[in-house]
Order: structure tokens, then sequence, then C-alpha cells
């Protein structure tokens, strides 16, 4: 018997994208599962899906582990509202680090509050199946890893939480823990200021080469091509670069990054990024 077998769990905003993605690797096991949700169009859609829609003033008292599936802008209010239900040493899990790491999220004394955030498949995964490459996101056929902290209360409830965070992400490699300030520093800064951004710049490079003449598909192709092999030379250490492409790679940086740029993993700036993203005043 599992630590989970006749655990209640409920998710919070279960029709939204995270709590449908959620909610399919939970439907099943071996707990009660309610499913929360407020907005009428989802709504909609989960009746259409043939699943049950509870409130969430009757399962929360009842709930050994609750789930908020919501926007980071709407912790602060819901975790509010979700907190003084909560019976004794249930466990809050959120999915993401900043309201928790803001002091935007209510917790009552007598409960637990985790952080669990997925990675996402790795770009160096060893992949087998059509299923896992196609799933980019993770938490359906490609094996992942999760980052996990506890925000308040007893972290002796980590070792059940880890193991229904695991069912949540499924499929799961490994979960790291670490502290909540350590996983706002990955998210947002070393995945979202620098990692994402670094995406979007490759997409508008993609578009001014376009300009220039330059078909798309040999465009594409030239650059999808050497994403892969400039990550795993500046990450993995495969190969080295060239001299001439270092000569080009330190007058790229000369041009487009800011000297001071490394600025943006100070916590001023951390907390400026996270006060930004959460609409706080």
């Amino acid at each position: 018997m599992n630590s989970l077998t006749n655990c209640t769990v409920s998710i919070i905003g279960a029709g939204g994208k995270m709590g449908t993605r959620i909610s399919n690797n939970l439907i099943g096991k071996e707990f009660t599962l309610n499913l929360c949700e407020k907005s009428d169009e989802k709504i909609k859609a989960m009746i259409d899906r043939n699943l049950t829609i509870s409130s969430m003033e009757e399962v929360i008292p009842l709930s050994d582990f609750v789930i908020l599936a919501v926007p980071d802008i709407y912790i602060h209010k819901i975790s509010r509202e979700v907190s003084p239900l909560m019976k004794k040493d249930a466990v809050l899990i959120t999915l993401d680090p900043a309201a928790a790491y803001a002091d935007q999220l209510i917790v009552n004394d007598h409960c637990t509050s985790i952080v669990a955030h997925p990675c996402h498949p790795s770009i160096f995964l060893e992949k087998y199946t059509k299923e896992e490459y196609d799933d980019a996101f993770g938490g359906v056929a490609a094996r992942q890893e999760v980052v996990v902290a506890v925000h308040k209360g007893d972290e002796s409830k980590l070792e059940s939480a880890l193991e229904l965070i695991s069912l949540m992400y499924t499929p799961v490699e490994k979960c790291h823990v670490i502290t909540v300030e350590q996983m706002a520093i990955l998210e947002p800064t070393l995945v979202e200021t620098i990692t994402c951004m670094v995406g979007t710049l490759l997409k508008e490079s993609l578009e001014e080469t376009k300009k220039l003449g330059v078909p798309e598909e040999a465009a594409k192709a030239m650059l999808y091509g050497h994403i892969q092999i400039a990550l795993s030379v500046a990450l993995k250490g495969t190969n080295p670069f060239s001299d001439a492409c270092m000569i080009a790679i330190d007058l790229g940086k000369e041009a487009i990054i800011k000297s001071d740029w490394k600025k943006v993993f100070e916590k001023e700036n951390l907390d400026y990024t996270i006060s930004k993203m959460l609409k706080l005043s």
C-alpha cells in the first residue's frame, strides 16, 4: 500500500491548462480526487469530458492535499479563501515559486505548503517513441525532472507529497528538493528572464534572416541544427567551438549583451521581476 491510499486530493482550477494536465495524470489513482473549477466555460468543457465538478467549500475540509493550479497573480486571493477551509496537517501544493517567495501565499499555521515545478523534458533527453518526441512540455510521455521546496510547515509531509508530485508530473525521473529562494532563482531568473528571452531572440533573428532574402527552409535548417550543436558544445563540452566561431561569439556578445547583464541574478532584481510578474503595487 502506498502512502497516498485512502487520501483525498483536491485540485483548485482543475479546468485550466495546468489543472487539466495534472487532472489527467491523477484520475483513476488509488485516492479520492476532487476537481474544483469556477469558470463556466471550463466547467462546461469538463462536463463534456464526463468529469464531476466539486464545490471547494465542501471538499477542501476533507482533503489531505490541496493543489492550487491557478495563475500566480491569483494565488494570494485564492489561498486566502482556501487556507481557512483546510484541515489540520493538510498540505497545500502550488506550482510556481513566485507567490511563495513574495509572501503572497497564505497558509494556516496548522498546514504545510510545498511548491513543485516541472523542469520539462531536457533537450538532451534520450527519446525512443513518437509520443516522447511530441511531448515537449512533459507530463504525458517524455521523462522530466521536478524541483520541489517546502515553503512552510512540517517537513515530514514531504515524503508523501513527493509521491503525489511524481504522479502529477509523470513520468518523473527525479525530484530535486531545494529552497523556495533557490527555486525563484531558477524561475524566473535562469529559465524565463534568460532562457525564454533567448528563445524569443532566436525567433526574431530568424525573421530578420528571412527579410534579407534567405529561404525560410534553409534558414530554419541552419538555425535548428545549430541550436542543438551550440547547446551541446556550450553546456556539455561535446566539442570545442572553432577559433573563428569564438571570434564571432565575442563580437555577438559585444553587440547584443550588456556588460552588466549578470545583475539579473541579484536579489534586488529578482524581487523586482517577481513583483512585476505578480502585478504587486
